[in-house]
């Protein structure tokens, strides 16, 4: 019988010898000399493949260095050819370098809102929309081929428009490219054009109405990005709203390409109401379809209140032409803390159908029950009683009786004022 000892306590594993298979283990983590020689070999490899790495990358961002500078340089020399100060010499060098077209980054959006957009083509109420012929211009539509036909034949009236003959021979071959892009690169000469003073006029030269849609989204994105609001209202009236209402007429539904470009004039959010809501709006010839797809972009985007309410303001005030309610309803329907004097301009603009014969569209009924819904504690008593008159001439059978009754259930803002005037005196 073995005694334990001393200091060892009951429970502790007891050590054993290393065996066979242990030792042997033991023995190849320990790196022989043939196998040193041939890791020190490999390591030394490493190293060199990592130095031929790091100078081709080096070569690579050198190289791309100089092509940026290059850029620079094109545009310098472009500047100086629009104000007359170029020599032969930069003039066959930018031709030269302008053929190589740089790269513009893919724009992640082309992806991410692909999947949301609807190809599909929208689908009209035909009484909806035989209602709204009755309160347009009858004037035609101007398209955007005889828009730029227009403004040619003014500036080749004008001696002070005469562009340089190079210039145009130059923009001329960019539009010639940009009528069948589709994707990838863009000219290089054309993503200096808003820098230009005549930009305008050069535009003009390489011919809008022939782009292709996607050229529309590259010109909206560069012009959005690098023009002040006041410019790019400039490009949104000119040439992107007259090119979607083609588009629309044509095919009866939106390009995914100019659905894309729309996103991007809003970025730009007083040059859009400028460029294309407003005077929408006021061309008497806009159809229900138009308003319906304009509408939905301002539905599915944000829109900074000021810039809303100042179209609200805009749009209650000029003649209405049918889709005015549609854009009226979209942006009220945002729920907006409005002006009480932007609340006042949309009270007038539905008691001013008091004394109007014609029949009056549904949408124009949608609309004001949605201000009624919206803004009905934000109007005054004596407003709330003559638009409770104007539903003796203006009744539709199913908005009217809801717009009745959310009128007489709420208190009016100067009801509260009141309300609130008499508790401070009661404290």
């Amino acid at each position: 019988m073995h005694r334990k000892s001393k200091n060892q306590h009951h429970g502790d594993p007891v050590k054993k010898p290393d065996g066979l298979t242990d030792q042997i283990n033991q023995d190849r983590s320990v790196p022989s000399k043939k196998n040193r020689e041939k890791q020190k070999r490999k390591h030394e490899d490493n190293e060199e493949d990592e130095q031929i790495i790091d100078d081709r990358l080096s070569r690579k961002i050198i190289q791309q260095a100089r092509e940026q500078q290059s850029e620079f340089d094109v545009h310098d020399e472009l500047l100086a050819i629009s104000t007359q100060e170029a020599d032969p010499e930069s003039i066959e060098r930018i031709n030269k370098i302008k053929k190589t077209r740089t790269e513009d980054s893919e724009d992640e959006d082309l992806n991410v809102q692909e999947d949301e957009y609807e190809d599909d083509e929208v689908s009209i109420d035909e009484n909806d929309e035989k209602a709204l012929e009755a309160f347009m211009s009858g004037q035609p539509r101007r398209l955007l081929g005889d828009i730029i036909a227009e403004k040619q034949a003014q500036n080749q009236t004008s001696p002070d428009n005469d562009l340089d003959p190079r210039i145009s021979s130059m923009y001329e071959q960019v539009g010639q490219i940009l009528s069948h892009y589709r994707s990838g690169k863009i000219p290089k000469a054309f993503k200096i054009l808003p820098n230009l003073a005549n930009w305008e006029q050069v535009l003009l030269v390489t011919q809008p109405d022939r782009w292709t849609a996607a050229s529309i989204y590259q010109a909206t994105r560069l012009f959005a990005s690098n023009m002040d609001a006041k410019m790019a209202q400039r490009f949104y009236n000119i040439i992107l709203l007259p090119r979607i209402r083609d588009d629309i007429d044509t095919y009866k539904k939106l390009n995914f390409h100019l659905y894309m470009a729309l996103r991007k004039a809003l970025f730009k959010p007083s040059a859009f109401f400028k460029g294309i809501i407003l005077p929408l709006c006021e061309s008497g010839t806009c159809t229900l379809r138009e308003a319906v797809i304009f509408a939905s972009i301002l539905a599915k985007n944000s829109v900074p209140m000021l810039h809303s309410a100042a179209a609200l303001l805009k749009i209650a005030e000029m003649n209405y032409s049918g889709g005015n309610s549609i854009f009226i309803r979209t942006l009220i329907e945002k729920r907006y803390a409005l002006p009480f004097r932007v609340v006042d301009a949309l009270v007038h603009h539905f008691i001013k159908f008091r004394s109007d014969t014609r029949e009056l569209p549904v949408l124009w009924h949608q609309s004001l029950l949605s201000f009624v819904q919206n803004y009905r504690q934000d109007i005054s008593t004596e407003q709330k009683q003559a638009l409770l008159e104007l539903l003796h001439h203006q009744f539709h059978h199913t908005v009217g009786p809801e717009v009745r009754k959310l009128l007489a259930e709420y208190k009016c803002r100067d009801e509260e004022d009141e309300q609130y005037a008499i508790m401070d005196e009661a404290d």
